[in-house]
């Protein structure tokens, strides 16, 4: 943003339209007649041509344009820029999705339930400030795909490129909440939080879903848990990312809503269905009111001073059209 020291003195600016007018407008002025010996012919002046007139309007412009430069530099230009300074940290929040070929159901239209998921989450991430996000995604096996970060654009970049299967067809409940533990153990964060998104029943990995719960608990991890989708028979379609072959069919689509609640108690975090888009979009709104620390924050301001800009620049425009008149047009006066 540009500030100005003196602003009172950009009151000269309006003496610009004054002189202009007095120079070139006003019928009584008296005026004075520019033109290069060169073009003289004795009793006879030719018109003018086209390129002489262009560059005379190139001169005037200069001319003015300069003038004005000089006038802004004398009220003191500065860019101000303002800097957030966080000085407490945020919450530190990892994701653990589910991608299972179950969450290729198509009951969340008009996308299937992983799309659904990774929409809203992109919304959740843009809404928050200074916390450390990152993102866990399980199948058979669970990894972290992106680390707690407070990089929003490169999260959202990574999210949108997830897709379905890359872990394995299984749901290893268990292996992401564990996988993501791992990655809050040396958090300094006040509130560290777990938020699991799941349609399936746990039926893959080493660690059973409530011995991760119970690490996660040890740990001052809250774990929210999230069932998507109805219940009973659902169409899925989606790509095999091993061959490229579309699968297409239907399941018998049903999550252990018993186990969810249990990790969630056992963590002191809260279990939510999601049957829908919308009551997905809820949910995180829910989440996202109940995870929030007070911000403490120092504004710094920064300025730099413009004004040899302007002066070297006002400068140069009245040499350019001094310049022109004098050696192009070899004006008297």
């Amino acid at each position: 943003m540009i500030t100005f020291e003196s602003p009172v003195l950009l009151i000269l600016l309006a003496l610009v339209p004054t002189l202009f007018f007095l120079n070139h407008l006003w019928k009584k002025r008296g005026s004075h007649i520019s033109f290069s010996f060169t073009i003289w012919q004795k009793e006879v002046l030719p018109k003018a041509r086209l390129l002489e007139r262009f560059v005379l309007l190139v001169s005037t412009s200069a001319f003015w344009l300069g003038l004005i430069a000089l006038l802004i530099a004398v009220a003191g230009p500065s860019i101000s820029e303002k800097d957030r300074i966080h000085l407490n940290r945020g919450v530190d929040i990892l994701f653990v999705l589910d991608e299972s070929p179950s969450m290729a159901a198509q009951d969340f239209s008009p996308e299937n339930r992983f799309e659904a998921a990774k929409k809203v989450l992109r919304n959740f991430i843009t809404r928050r400030d200074n916390d450390s996000i990152g993102i866990v995604t399980f199948g058979d096996r669970a990894a972290l795909r992106v680390p707690p970060t407070r990089d929003y654009e490169t999260l959202v970049g990574r999210l949108e490129g997830l897709k379905l299967m890359e872990m394995g067809q299984g749901t290893a409940i268990g292996m992401g909440i564990t996988v993501a533990c791992v990655h809050l153990r040396h958090s300094r964060a006040q509130n560290k939080i777990v938020v699991l998104i799941t349609d399936g029943k746990n039926n893959a990995g080493e660690i059973p879903p409530l011995s991760a719960a119970k690490i996660a608990a040890e740990m001052g991890i809250r774990v929210y848990t999230i069932g998507v989708g109805t219940r009973g028979e659902v169409s899925i379609e989606l790509e095999d990312p091993n061959t490229g072959n579309v699968i297409r069919g239907k399941i018998d689509s049903q999550y252990d809503e018993e186990l969810l609640v249990e990790i969630a108690e056992m963590t002191e975090g809260k279990f939510f269905p999601a049957t829908s888009p919308g009551s997905l979009e809820s949910v995180f709104n829910d989440i996202d009111s109940l995870e929030t620390v007070q911000q403490r924050v120092r504004i710094d301001i920064k300025t730099e001073p413009l004004h040899r800009e302007f002066i070297l620049a006002g400068l140069v425009l009245l040499l350019i059209a001094f310049a022109i008149r004098k050696i192009m047009f070899r004006e008297v006066l």
